[in-house]
């Protein structure tokens, strides 16, 4: 306890200067201003800036793209609450009740407690990381091979599973393509070539920025511009500030939306999206005022953005602790710790415990900078949101190109930008979710490198794969996701608890 005190004051001095608070203050900014605009997420916020960092310090990095993160999921409820657009997935449940406020002539109100709500939900979640991220390391001690390759499978398949409701199997296909491109390239062990066609420039595998950014990038630059441009609500802006009578009335919502975003958060790749729509969907079920959700619910609006934001440090607590990431963004955050040296996983809490709570500051400097730029900058934004997205996209689709090169400066990498922006255009107008995809990504190397370790362990054995007390946990828990998803199975449910007949 007085150790993890220690870290936790220790890790404050570290940005306790000029310089940490000024890349707090433009890299929020810049995330602010990415969320709110339609078509700009913040898992490509955080892709296209890690590779303007590459240069800056491990911590300072980090710093920058957390703060980019929280400001971008953030920065979503502009857009959600002025033209019914979420600026990111994450804000889609904002728009039921920002919109129709916006409409009520109520649009700084409800930006007022958009911002209010969000920084709320991101403390909550900044003090289950404080507190989990550090037993979970411990607990993931106990982790070998066995257990490290179900964790792969069951992140993919909860991911497919939560991300894609109406079609599980489309997010399962989309989580095992992406398990399946991680495995081109030289394998991990002995390094033999795997399907590279005898093409060289394949050898070393899928390099994970240029297929972030071609994937949320270029993809989102192609699908905006696909679809009709939007036009602002209204351009009315009453009072900012929050009523506090407000945010008491809806406390019990508020801590019940943080600690539900939370706990999404933390599964393997379901995301803050997920987070937002859980939280609302549990706050109308027990609100007393049901009449007034998707038609202007200062309640929902909260609920909304506290599941989404508290979902962010939700995501980042496996990441840090298991090198399995939460959420989209989240995964794109754990490649830059990879590339700035920092080794997420079990052994973090051993390594570099001033890391762990490093990062516990990180999120909070940044909650405290999105809430003061939040309220101060309302009107600018309007400005913002206004820019023709004819002159936007050509901008965003020059630095998608820039930054992948910018790391490696292999040309290489801008072809596989557009490859994987192509693909995930054409995988998203067929409804394939994306965020499985790039967990597999992700976990591809993990669950290759594990199996192959265990059965060398094993001497070709699998039955630990199944009886050892971890690994049990985690192979029943992927088969009852994988059974509940089949519907005959869900029909039969139904109607045996009666909710056919609600």
């Amino acid at each position: 306890m007085l150790d993890g005190l220690f870290h936790l004051f220790s890790a404050f001095e570290t940005f306790a200067n000029f310089n940490s608070l000024f890349n707090v203050l433009w890299a929020t900014f810049v995330g602010i201003v990415i969320g709110a605009l339609p078509g700009l997420t913040a898992t490509m916020g955080v892709a296209l800036l890690t590779t303007l960092t590459y240069k800056m310090g491990p911590d300072q990095a980090i710093l920058s793209l957390i703060c980019c993160y929280v400001g971008a999921i953030y920065g979503g409820s502009r857009s959600a609450i002025l033209l019914n657009i979420p600026g990111t997935p994450a804000n889609a449940a904002t728009t039921l009740d920002g919109f129709p406020l916006a409409k009520q002539g109520k649009a700084g109100e409800a930006m007022g407690l958009a911002t209010s709500s969000s920084m709320i939900g991101t403390f909550i979640g900044v003090l289950f990381l404080a507190i989990i991220a550090p037993a979970l390391a411990e607990i993931a001690l106990d982790f070998q091979s066995y257990e490290y390759f179900w964790l792969a499978i069951f992140g993919v398949v909860i991911a497919g599973q939560m991300c894609s409701f109406d079609d599980a199997l489309k997010g399962w296909i989309a989580g095992f393509l992406g398990l399946f491109i991680a495995m081109i390239g030289q394998e991990g062990i002995h390094a033999e070539e795997r399907f590279t066609f005898g093409w060289s420039e394949l050898g070393g595998g899928i390099a994970l920025i240029p297929a972030l950014v071609g994937t949320f990038g270029v993809a989102e630059v192609l699908t905006v511009m696909r679809n009709r441009a939007a036009e602002l609500a209204t351009n009315v802006v009453d009072r900012v500030m929050p009523r506090w009578s407000d945010l008491w009335r809806y406390r019990r919502t508020v801590i019940r939306s943080g600690l539900i975003g939370t706990t999404v958060g933390i599964i393997p790749g379901v995301g803050e999206d997920i987070g937002a729509w859980i939280s609302y969907a549990a706050a109308r079920r027990a609100s007393k005022e049901k009449e007034l959700f998707t038609k202007g619910s200062r309640e929902g609006l909260c609920a909304a953005e506290t599941g989404n934001n508290a979902a962010i440090p939700g995501a980042i607590i496996p990441a840090l602790t298991l090198a399995v990431p939460g959420s989209a963004p989240a995964a794109v955050l754990l490649a830059a710790m990879l590339i700035h040296g920092l080794r997420p996983g079990p052994m973090i809490m051993i390594e570099s415990p001033d890391f762990v709570f490093q990062v516990v500051w990180m999120v909070v400097l940044a909650t405290l900078a999105m809430g003061i730029l939040g309220l101060a900058l309302v009107r600018p934004l309007l400005y913002i949101l206004r820019v023709p997205r004819e002159r936007l996209m050509p901008v965003v689709f020059v630095l998608c190109m820039i930054g992948p090169y910018a790391i490696t400066e292999r040309v290489f990498d801008i072809y596989v930008t557009l490859f994987f922006g192509v693909l995930g255009f054409i995988l998203r107008e067929m409804k394939y979710p994306m965020a499985p995809l790039v967990l597999g990504l992700i976990l591809g190397d993990i669950l290759d490198k594990n199996l192959r370790r265990a059965l060398v362990l094993s001497d070709g054995d699998f039955s630990p794969f199944f009886i050892r007390p971890i690994s049990a946990v985690l192979w029943v828990t992927t088969a009852l996701v994988i059974i509940a998803a089949i519907p005959a199975v869900q029909r039969a449910t139904a109607k045996l608890m009666g909710w056919d007949k609600a």
